[in-house]
């Protein structure tokens, strides 16, 4: 596992938030990885083992995840606020250049950061996620999201996910389910296994309206002209096919990855995600000369 240092900044609203910061040459622009809805910074470890020191990387967690500070008020677990907070992460760390990478949620929060100015983005990937979102995926986060669960141990939390997500990752092992029980869970001080999130973030996102809050397609159009990527899982129920053609034909600057066999949402350590992630940066390079 790459090495990183945790790096922490704080909101316009008092929080401390945290990042995982992997080095890399500061000649590249560095990868800013948001996580999606219920999940940290450990999202990306299998990326960061990847391009850590080839690349810097800076996963963050955002408002009310991992070791980040929980809110005081349950309504700033909101796209908007959360576009605040890297805002200001943006300025506490000096970045003029970065790339994007986001899924789900993150995904959002790219195409919003993108909105306030694409000409500091060298690149963009958005993971499972774009300008419609399908109401059977959101109905099916909607009941999960947000109810406390713990477990003795990590074998039971794994075939818990394992019972739950069958459908979403049908082919992985027992080994697989333990790696991904071990990013979206953490150990409690009585040696439970439970999520690592504040269980309120689900309280705006079952408000109408509540998953999003603002245009899409508008906040789209900010990666126009920007080499993006958006990878869709072949079984994804949030992001539809007729979509990702219809953001391809808005951006010619951006590509397409489906993987096969999983649903919402891709790990980005499938063979797939990770070619045409490697092509994207690729790209990067090409243009930085």
């Amino acid at each position: 596992m790459a090495a990183w240092s945790d790096g922490y900044w704080w909101s316009n609203d008092g929080l401390r938030l945290h990042y995982r910061d992997y080095a890399g040459p500061a000649e590249r622009p560095p990868i800013i990885c948001i996580p999606g809805l219920t999940r940290n910074a450990r999202d990306f470890e299998g990326v960061a083992d990847r391009l850590a020191g080839e690349w810097r990387v800076i996963c963050v967690e955002l408002r009310g995840r991992g070791e980040s500070a929980y809110a005081k008020d349950s309504m700033t677990y909101v796209p908007l606020t959360y576009l605040q907070d890297m805002e200001a992460l943006v300025r506490e760390l000096g970045l003029t250049r970065f790339i994007l990478f986001g899924t789900s949620l993150g995904g959002l929060i790219t195409m919003l950061l993108s909105m306030s100015d694409n000409k500091r983005l060298a690149a963009a990937m958005i993971n499972d996620i774009g300008p419609v979102i399908v109401e059977r995926g959101l109905e099916r986060i909607r009941g999960y999201v947000g109810r406390s669960h713990s477990w003795p141990t990590w074998m039971h939390a794994a075939r818990h996910f394992s019972d739950m997500l069958g459908d979403v990752y049908p082919d992985w092992s027992l080994e697989q389910w333990l790696v991904f029980t071990k990013r979206v869970c953490k150990l409690t001080p009585n040696g439970r296994v439970t999520f690592d999130y504040d269980m309120r973030i689900a309280e705006p996102f079952k408000v109408p309206g509540g998953a999003t809050g603002f245009g899409l397609w508008r906040a789209f159009e900010g990666l126009k002209g920007v080499p993006s990527l958006v990878v869709r899982g072949g079984l994804s129920d949030l992001l539809d096919e007729d979509t990702v053609a219809k953001m391809l034909a808005e951006n010619a600057a951006m590509e397409t990855v489906t993987v096969p066999r999983v649903g919402h949402a891709p790990t980005l350590d499938e063979p797939e995600a990770v070619e045409a992630i490697g092509r994207l940066l690729a790209r990067v390079e090409e243009a930085n000369g």
